[in-house]
């Protein structure tokens, strides 16, 4: 990023902190904040942090004056949160954090990557809500002002969770670590959760295969190791007779079924595949850890230059980041481009060559923010 380009955004960032109201978040005397400024000599991201705030108003006073392009505030509460190490800052619990990001699900063009991880962030709202009994009202949802979701629960009752219990969380939503037995046993399930989704997802699966040719069905079935000629011609003979079973009674003798065994043994493939798209694909470590820094709500996003989107629930499906979390103008800039792209942003598609371009002045902001192009 060229200096005029890193003054064109801290300008942009400035007016924005100077004329917003923010948000501050809870028990902000508790967290530890962290902050990244612009820095025009270095592409590196050195962070500020070990920084405590007695109130609003200073912290707003902070980032007013130093105009940050990140900021940041923990999840965890402490006793000394500007204490220089954290085995001095004396924790006291954290919020329960869900981080979903486009990134880790899939690859493709920005709004086709916003419009799946917010399939993912509904998903995973009617766990908690269907499945753990929580209270909407302790659910926050914010959107990074990147490529996802941040899902903040605010219940009490979770704030003195270790890694441990956390990690067993998120196990269950992201369906790591499912027992086939356990799953297949007991009586067939009438309320949400892994036993009812799991025995729908593998009679699913079996369906999908009676569509395939005998042939492509064959060739399916033998790529799955341990799964030889005979036992294919075998389980293909008896498909019907086994996926009824499943429906009717289902059971965990199934599983003495070869082919099913060496099916549900995969850990990656299509009955896998079908698996993972009734979880809630959600950044594991984000979660299980108890000391981490969230970007703080109603900031900017030094990545985008889109705004950290406080979401209610009920509006979600509504929401559009590419026009809801956009602050900046459609007044006209300059800029460098440095490859051939397409941006969709409030409302309108932008097919951009590369080379010196005319963009509505949020377009350009997203594009430096990016390193997509250069203010010229």
């Amino acid at each position: 990023m060229n200096p005029a380009t890193t003054e064109f955004l801290r300008q942009r960032f400035t007016d924005y902190y100077k004329k917003t109201g923010l948000v501050a978040p809870s028990s902000l005397e508790q967290r530890e904040w962290g902050f990244v400024l612009f820095n025009p000599h270095s592409d590196a991201m050195r962070m500020r942090r070990h920084i405590g705030f007695s109130g609003r108003d200073e912290l707003f006073q902070y980032i007013k004056n130093l105009i940050p392009q990140h900021a940041y505030y923990s999840t965890a509460y402490y006793e000394k949160p500007d204490a220089g190490t954290m085995a001095d800052k004396g924790w006291c619990g954290a919020d329960l954090i869900f981080d979903l990001d486009a990134d880790h699900i899939m690859r493709g063009p920005y709004d086709k990557m916003l419009a799946r991880v917010k399939e993912e962030t509904e998903k995973l709202i009617a766990i908690f809500i269907d499945e753990f009994g929580m209270d909407p009202k302790t659910i926050e949802l914010v959107f990074s002002g990147g490529r996802g979701y941040h899902v903040h629960v605010k219940d009490i009752a979770f704030r003195g969770w270790g890694s441990a219990e956390r990690r067993e969380l998120i196990d269950y939503v992201c369906a790591i670590g499912i027992d086939p037995a356990a799953m297949l046993a007991g009586k067939k399930p009438t309320t949400p959760g892994w036993h009812r989704r799991y025995r729908e997802t593998l009679l699913e699966y079996l369906r999908w295969i009676g569509t395939l040719s005998e042939g492509d069905a064959m060739a399916h079935l033998t790529a799955i190791e341990s799964i030889g000629r005979e036992s294919a011609i075998t389980f293909l003979k008896r498909r019907e007779e086994i996926t009824g079973e499943i429906e009717r009674h289902p059971t965990s003798m199934i599983l003495k079924n070869r082919v099913i065994n060496a099916i549900l043994s995969q850990q990656e493939g299509e009955f896998r595949k079908r698996l993972l798209s009734r979880a809630a694909l959600a950044d594991e470590p984000v979660t299980t850890d108890t000391k981490r820094l969230i970007r703080m709500p109603t900031s900017l996003h030094g990545g985008s230059g889109m705004r950290v989107q406080p979401v209610e629930l009920r509006n979600l499906s509504d929401f559009n980041p590419l026009m809801d979390a956009v602050v900046f103008s459609l007044r006209d800039v300059r800029v460098d481009i440095a490859h051939p792209l397409t941006m969709p942003m409030l409302g309108s598609t932008y097919e951009l060559q590369k080379g010196i371009s005319t963009v509505p002045e949020a377009v350009a902001v997203f594009l430096c923010c990016r390193g997509m192009a250069e203010i010229t």
